[in-house]
């Protein structure tokens, strides 16, 4: 399985920014898939995760501002951010497992694969 983040950048506090992350190298379908995030002298946390079934979970600090979601027909993932903030800044990564699971898991570790990473900057 291979995962591969885009559409990271610089924006302003208040905008908004779609992240994409490709998969390839097995059936899409089945996947638990996951955005984390790794800030500056911090720990790597979680963000959102999404079940193929369509079922979600979100950090408390982003909940209401990022959806997470998938486009089966393109095999890929999406994080839709909105109202970022300064603190939002940081490294995003996707990850994926296949799992059987009834929620997204909010560990690292239950991650099987993983993207490269992609940079969100919001200036305030």
């Amino acid at each position: 399985v291979q995962l591969a983040e885009s559409g990271g950048g610089l924006v302003q506090a208040g905008d908004s920014l779609r992240l994409s992350c490709a998969f390839s190298g097995r059936t899409f379908s089945s996947y638990t898939f996951g955005w984390f995030r790794q800030a500056p002298g911090k720990e790597r946390e979680f963000v959102g995760g999404i079940l193929w079934t369509g079922t979600t979970r979100y950090a408390g600090s982003v909940k209401g501002r990022f959806t997470v979601s998938i486009d089966n027909a393109k095999d890929t993932l999406y994080l839709q951010m909105n109202s970022l903030k300064f603190e939002d800044t940081a490294v995003y990564y996707c990850a994926a497992h296949k799992r059987s699971t009834v929620l997204p898991s909010t560990k690292e570790v239950d991650y099987d694969y993983w993207g490269q990473g992609t940079q969100v900057t919001v200036s305030s």
